[in-house]
């Protein structure tokens, strides 16, 4: 079993091997690390962490939380494939698509950048509406997105009068980036949190500016 941890720690030499020790002491094996945020003094990692079966992930949050200046904003079940360069490969799959080019990104895009959906939506007369989405995106689609035209890559208001009682009810957290001049929109949703980082952001907009490119 593969557990996804979001760890705030503190931004000195020697915290991530305490936390690797710690880790260890409950049976849990770090497989992959990424940075997602540095800030004055802390930092935030992913850290996909490896369990024996049956073991119960509030023995993670207690073995990291047991040293002093760390915290665990996030633990979620993991089932992704582990690589290094997610944004490429699947910029690269979405250049090699003959077809449905905007589908295979939205089915990739969830595992690239570590949330449970993703949908491209556009905006007509008529109303907002999804043009694709990913498996495991949500049924209940949002019909009246007042901030589309979206001009930068943004977190959304969660609560906010637009968005579906049944995201909310699930606390979805939301951000979203322009594809290009196109109109459309690459928005992703994170049901339980966390919230998203500035650098995820960022990395949504990178992505979302590069596929729109490859798009034409």
């Amino acid at each position: 079993m593969s557990y996804l941890l979001r760890v705030q720690l503190p931004d000195r030499p020697g915290s991530l091997g305490a936390l690797a020790v710690a880790l260890g002491s409950v049976g849990a094996d770090i497989l992959s690390l990424d940075v997602i945020e540095r800030g004055d003094g802390y930092a935030v990692d992913d850290l996909v962490v490896d369990v024996a079966p049956g073991a119960l992930p509030d023995t993670l949050i207690t073995a990291a939380e047991a040293l002093d200046h760390v915290r665990v904003d996030s633990i979620r079940p993991y089932t992704g494939v582990l690589d290094t360069h997610r944004e490429l490969e699947l910029i690269d799959r979405v250049a090699a698509a003959s077809d449905d080019r905007l589908q295979v990104l939205v089915d990739g895009a969830p595992r690239v950048l570590r949330v449970g959906w993703s949908v491209v939506v556009a905006h007509n007369r008529h109303g907002s509406f999804n043009v694709v989405g990913s498996p495991g995106a949500p049924e209940t689609q949002a019909t009246d997105m007042p901030w589309m035209p979206l001009a930068h890559p943004a977190t959304l208001d969660g609560d906010a009068d637009w968005v579906p009682q049944v995201w909310r009810d699930m606390d979805t957290k939301i951000a979203a980036a322009p594809l290009g001049s196109t109109g459309t929109v690459l928005m992703l949703g994170r049901p339980g949190g966390p919230d998203f980082r500035p650098s995820e952001v960022a990395r949504l907009g990178y992505l979302a500016g590069i596929v729109a490119t490859v798009l034409g």
